[in-house]
């Protein structure tokens, strides 16, 4: 395992390293509010340190104005809440009606999503009128979201990517955020003849689908079944149903594992593990059992699925990123066998002259590992696995919020360094006298830095656990965390 787990480490050792992070971050916030035009379109990634645009889907704005809120919610200071709370209003509506995209629960639950959080947490304060905004946003979005509906040959489905119905991303089992806090308010999707459409059994097909086709497992599946690994995209024939292929859009291969859409899928399967507890047994149950594990009621087949799934991507990532928890880009990168043959087993360098790494990747899983990790120790505290994967998500935050990934520059908008977009399309930014791209920051990476920042440090101080979903409907023994 190249990743050397830090036992040592816990949330309360790494206040200090948060409130520098939660510094630097409001001069970043600010920076960005003062020189960004809105009708330059989203911010996405940074060249040369400043934030720019790059038109393919308006899938970061959330990140932009959710990060203020992350703000408020760590610092209290009321600007990033104005910030946060006003820039929703004037430019997030098109988000929650937008039926072109598969990001619902990145732009939206970012937004409205923290804001309903906040005000139900007491952080701001409550206002009848404004609490039913948010909740209408987040109903609407989550309908429209289960909406991109693919059905395939065993009857159930997916929803599927802006590439179109053939197309199931491996990113989008974190954009189910969506759907969880709309069935959470009480929402359906309504369809012809008024049918009613559960946006909860949408939720649970769509991630057993991703479990199924976008997760390897070390069966046999392919030559290139290795435990663990993910593909980006799984492609199916729409007339009928039937997988075809695995695919990569972003990343280097079909049969390489983009680590970024590793990341999203241990992150996204241990958040919804955590959603499922919130839901009562009876009515998880109702959703049909076919086609998951035959013998099983559905409520224990769907969380023995999800956890099957998340220890295996888990255990993948601490196999394949370096001693310090940074993966390279892609595990099959054409130019990885011209590091050192050793090079997992040290720290990573990010500076190196032959494949880039990617430091949001390392944001999102080291969430991932800390709630996959709390959510063992709840359900199974005999087990050492939790500890294993908790510490690990402590010792990769640990990496992340000092350098050379937390960016102390004043001049460089981004927070933090070392995040790759689309390396297959050259998009990301190479300085001179550098091969490989580095230095830079994207949106997705700050917000999810931030995110994880903000998880560690409500812990340190003894405030409620993080969650997207109202957790106050998640029973004790769920809730409870290590100190």
């Amino acid at each position: 395992m190249p990743l050397r787990i830090d036992s040592s480490l816990t949330p309360k050792k790494l206040q200090g390293t948060i409130h520098r992070l939660f510094d630097l971050s409001a001069q970043k916030i600010l920076n960005l509010e003062r020189t960004w035009k809105p009708g330059d379109g989203t911010p996405v990634f940074t060249v040369r340190g400043r934030y720019t645009s790059r038109g393919w889907t308006e899938w970061t704005q959330g990140f932009q104005y959710g990060s203020a809120l992350l703000q408020f919610d760590a610092t209290g200071d009321a600007r990033f809440l104005g910030i946060g709370r006003d820039k929703t209003i004037r430019h997030m509506a098109t988000h929650v009606s937008h039926i072109g995209v598969h990001d619902h629960g990145f732009n939206n639950v970012s937004t409205y999503g923290n804001l309903w959080r906040l005000m139900r947490e007491g952080k701001i304060p409550f206002q009848e009128r404004e609490n039913d905004f948010y909740e209408m946003a987040l109903k609407v979005s989550g309908a429209i979201q289960a909406a991109r509906w693919t059905k395939i040959a065993d009857g159930t489905g997916f929803i599927h990517s802006f590439n179109g119905p053939h197309s199931l991303f491996v990113d989008t089992i974190r954009s189910l955020r969506s759907l969880a806090v709309a069935h959470q308010l009480g929402h359906a999707l309504m369809g012809e003849q008024d049918e009613k459409i559960s946006l909860l059994r949408r939720l649970v097909e769509h991630a057993v689908n991703t479990a199924r086709y976008s997760v390897y497992y070390g069966q046999g599946r392919d030559a290139y079944d290795v435990r663990g690994r993910t593909a980006h995209e799984a492609v199916f024939n729409t007339t009928s149903g039937v997988f075809r292929c695995p695919n990569s859009q972003q990343g280097y291969s079909p049969f390489s594992t983009w680590t970024r859409g590793l990341a999203w899928a241990l992150c996204g399967f241990a958040e919804q593990l955590e959603f499922l507890s919130t839901i009562p047994r009876q009515e998880l149950r109702a959703v049909p059992a076919q086609p998951f594990e035959q013998g099983l009621r559905t409520d224990d087949a769907v969380s023995a699925k999800f956890l099957v799934a998340a220890t295996a991507v888990a255990d993948f990532y601490l196999e394949n990123s370096c001693r310090d928890g940074i993966p390279m880009w892609d595990t099959g990168a054409p130019d990885l066998h011209r590091l050192p043959k050793d090079y997992l087993s040290k720290a990573s360098d990010p500076f190196n002259n032959f494949e880039p790494v990617d430091a949001s990747a390392a944001a999102i899983a080291a969430q991932g590992f800390i709630r996959l990790g709390n959510f063992i120790r709840a359900h199974k505290p005999r087990s050492r696995l939790g500890v294993r994967y908790r510490q690990a998500g402590l010792t990769i935050a640990s990496t992340l919020f000092d350098e050379p990934y937390l960016s102390t520059g004043a001049k460089h908008q981004g927070l933090l360094l070392h995040s790759v977009y689309h390396r297959p399309n050259g998009w990301d930014y190479v300085a001179p006298g550098q091969t490989v791209p580095n230095g830079e920051s994207s949106m997705w990476g700050d917000y999810h830095a931030r995110e994880l920042a903000l998880l560690i440090l409500r812990e340190a101080r003894g405030e409620p656990y993080l969650t997207f979903f109202d957790s106050t409907k998640v029973p004790d023994r769920t809730r409870r965390t290590a100190r």
